[in-house]
């Protein structure tokens, strides 16, 4: 059972978002908030595994929101759900620690998808975002061949598995590691790759023919 946070200044986009969730026994909706000090708030004592953030909420960004719950450590996979296909955007979210990145205008019923295998730990952009995320890295600098020669052996059976949108967890059961030790592995080739989230060393290691 997953359990739901829904932080959304929108009264009917919550309910909407709510009833769809409803349709997959395995998502439990655990609370809502309608602005992101009240995410803040309530993050703590609910303590939910996953948490669908807008993007553009009156008062407190979703984008602060994000950044501010990653401070305090809270570890729940944090979706955000978003009108917005800005490139700037999707990068500034997915390096503030956003596990994901989710047009509101997406089917119904992919967008439920896109919820479900962010659940099961996999990573989930939109289609047509991928390529403005991809775009944005070549721009930044990231596709040194030397960057990719500093990776150990190591480092690169994780980033090929962190692109297939394999979890920390089902990366260290493959690999018969600790969890902690992937953990430390991702967080020096996400150093080395010049990155700052797993979704965008997925989409980099797609782009370098890593994967």
């Amino acid at each position: 059972m997953t359990r739901i946070l829904i932080v959304d200044d929108h009264p009917l986009m919550r309910q909407g978002i709510r009833q769809l969730l409803e349709l997959q026994a395995e998502l439990e909706i655990v609370g809502e908030a309608a602005s992101g000090e009240e995410a803040l708030e309530v993050v703590e004592e609910l303590d939910p595994d996953m948490i669908l953030l807008d993007l553009n909420m009156k008062g407190m960004s979703g984008i602060a929101t994000l950044a501010t719950m990653r401070e305090r450590d809270v570890n729940a996979c944090i979706l955000m759900v978003t009108v917005s296909d800005n490139q700037d955007d999707v990068v500034t979210a997915l390096r503030a620690g956003a596990d994901g990145y989710l047009l509101k205008d997406l089917e119904p019923e992919d967008l439920l998808q896109a919820i479900c295998q962010a659940a099961e730990g996999q990573l989930v952009v939109s289609p047509q975002l991928v390529n403005a995320l991809a775009v944005a890295l070549r721009e930044d600098g990231s596709s040194s061949s030397e960057v990719l020669a500093s990776l150990t052996q190591r480092e690169l059976q994780i980033l090929r598995r962190v692109a297939r949108g394999h979890a920390n967890k089902l990366i260290a059961r493959d690999l018969d590691i600790a969890e902690a030790t992937v953990k430390v592995h991702v967080k020096h080739l996400l150093k080395k790759l010049q990155l700052r989230s797993r979704v965008e060393a997925a989409v980099w290691a797609v782009e370098h023919k890593v994967a």
